[in-house]
């Protein structure tokens, strides 16, 4: 049997380090306030491009942002 694995994102406290609300990392990179609340949250999947734009704007590499771990 394949593992399985989840996604997990650092994006919320990586924004928080920054003091950055919601709304100006948003701003930064383009998008909704939604569309960050939503990415926090797990409930979307950003778009490569999109990630690259999130860890250019709080200084991280994707890997600090995202990872996957297996689920057991």
């Amino acid at each position: 049997m394949e593992p399985q694995f989840q996604v997990r994102n650092r994006v919320k406290l990586a924004r928080v380090e920054h003091g950055y609300t919601q709304q100006q990392l948003a701003d930064l990179i383009g998008v909704t306030r939604q569309t960050i609340g939503l990415i926090e949250a797990d409930q979307y999947n950003p778009t490569i491009n999109l990630c690259l734009r999130l860890a250019q704007a709080l200084k991280k590499t994707l890997n600090d942002l995202f990872w996957t771990e297996e689920l057991k």
